[in-house]
């Protein structure tokens, strides 16, 4: 039994639908989708504009087909044979148990032939028709792929005419026993509906180009009969060693018994604060103005989790590697050892190159793969760049969040604010998504520019209503005594009202 193929029996799933043989499509992501691939011996339309990758999924999937044991045949009509093997050249593959059938040859556009080719379009169709069932009565294959249909349908010229041609082609398909994809450069004036409704799936690929950056791909599996499938837009990626599909994460199927707990900061003030650390299964906001001290202090929670032993993995859109952890060392938050085992991965991402599905299929590849237990995003200012507006990043990122969660992994986010002292505003508001919420303040006083934190929500635990002085320095993350002598400190001016000595204060007289 091929290995990309399982055969039908007579039980049915849970739904009641019968279990179908499949024929993988050499895209892990798709198979997914699909719930393992496409039902074998039927005849499904790949639609998209030219450049979205409809060629290169059906290399994949006669590619596959051959890993598999199963003779695959490329039925051409607008590429050449030779342009085909440089595809899947530049993808470094081998067409090694794959027949392409050029339509269109040298011999066919020569003077003597002229009257076969150039004739009435009654002519050139019923041509182009029986020299596809003769390749496929020679060959006999298991898997086809028919490109493309626009060819046909401007032989055709009429609506009536393709459909029966295209009808014929499909009823020809099923008695050979054949699993076939018809690729549509979606050329016709309208939306060709037709092809809808004969095609027992569809499968659309879609390419948007911003103002900057790459192209973003998406894919949409507009019907498939007979099966489930994941539905809606999957995103996806067209790169050399052909097209990865990042299914959309749906958290409800990642649903497990969790039991509660708290794991420490690394900072036991920090802790006290929000009262009783970080509860794994939740996800915690940190949010402050720029150069307030965030990514240290998320750095700092990550390296306690390391030296307890756990893995994590920190996505860095903001700032460099080599920046990040010069500031460790000179912090005493190094964590170069934990890069070296493993245990620690500090992936730097470029937001106009990646996207929300590709970043949601890198995290839970690190959660399920690797084992992580605690994540930190570092910025959403950042991501939000990933985004084509506010209502998706909200979506998208409600959706990793529970996800996380429901696996009891601790995430870290990290939100700048603009301003430094009063008003300070966010691109957008995550608070409500997040379990607790960690908020950095820069406050003036006595000539200095000072930092403060406090705890603003936390959904498991009895968190400290206080604010307290926050500090970095050689010894990494301080939190002094709660600023009871200081109003006015989330307002950015503070008014000084007691005798309560700073954390610089406190340090100099101790070593006086």
């Amino acid at each position: 039994m091929a290995a990309g193929v399982i055969h039908m029996t007579t039980d049915t799933d849970s739904g009641g639908i019968p279990h179908q043989a499949r024929a993988s499509t050499g895209i892990d992501g798709l198979d997914n989708i699909l719930g393992g691939g496409l039902p074998t011996h039927h005849l499904y339309l790949v639609e998209g504009t030219p450049g979205s990758g409809k060629t290169t999924l059906g290399l994949q999937f006669l590619r596959r087909g051959a890993e598999d044991g199963e003779k695959g045949l490329y039925i051409t009509l607008s590429e050449t044979a030779a342009e085909l093997r440089t595809v899947a050249a530049s993808h470094g593959w081998s067409l090694k148990g794959v027949e392409v059938f050029d339509l269109v040859t040298e011999e066919g556009l020569s003077p003597e032939f002229e009257q076969s080719i150039l004739h009435s379009s009654e002519v050139e169709l019923g041509e182009t028709t029986r020299g596809v069932m003769a390749a496929v009565q020679r060959l006999k294959p298991k898997r086809v792929v028919f490109d493309s249909l626009s060819e046909m349908r401007l032989l055709a010229q009429n609506p009536l005419r393709y459909r029966r041609q295209v009808l014929a082609l499909k009823g020809f398909f099923a008695n050979c026993g054949c699993t076939v994809l018809l690729l549509d450069d979606r050329s016709a004036f309208n939306d060709d509906l037709q092809l809808h409704s004969i095609a027992h799936g569809v499968i659309s690929l879609e390419q948007l180009v911003d103002q900057y950056g790459p192209e973003r791909r998406h894919l949409r599996v507009v019907k498939m009969r007979g099966i489930r499938f994941r539905g809606g837009q999957h995103d996806f990626s067209l790169e050399t060693g052909g097209i990865s599909v990042f299914p959309r994460l749906i958290a409800a199927e990642h649903r497990s018994a969790l039991e509660s707990c708290s794991v420490s900061t690394g900072t036991a003030a920090l802790d006290r604060l929000l009262g009783a650390g970080l509860a794994r299964g939740t996800s915690t906001l940190f949010s402050g103005p720029s150069g307030v001290g965030k990514t240290t202090a998320a750095l700092a929670c990550i390296r306690a989790a390391l030296l307890r032993g756990e893995r994590a993995v920190y996505y860095l859109f903001d700032e460099g590697l080599g920046t990040l952890l010069i500031r460790s060392r000179a912090l005493g938050l190094s964590v170069d050892e934990y890069l070296e085992n493993g245990q620690l991965q500090i992936r730097t991402l470029d937001p106009a190159e990646v996207s929300p599905g590709h970043f949601a299929h890198m995290v839970r590849s690190a959660v399920e793969e690797r084992g992580v237990q605690i994540v930190a995003i570092d910025s959403l200012n950042a991501y939000l760049q990933a985004m084509t507006g506010d209502k998706h990043l909200l979506l998208q990122m409600h959706e990793l969040l529970t996800y996380l969660n429901q696996r009891g992994v601790v995430t870290i986010l990290i939100l700048g604010l603009h301003g430094v002292l009063g008003d300070t505003r966010a691109d957008v508001d995550l608070s409500y998504l997040s379990d607790a919420a960690m908020q950095f303040r820069f406050f003036e006083a006595r000539g200095s520019l000072l930092k403060a934190v406090s705890v603003v929500k936390s959904r498991t635990s009895a968190h400290e209503l206080t604010i307290r002085e926050f500090r970095l320095g050689p010894r990494g993350v301080e939190v002094g005594e709660a600023l009871t002598d200081f109003d006015g400190v989330l307002s950015g001016v503070t008014t000084y009202r007691g005798t309560q000595p700073l954390l610089s204060e406190a340090r100099g007289a101790a070593e006086h």
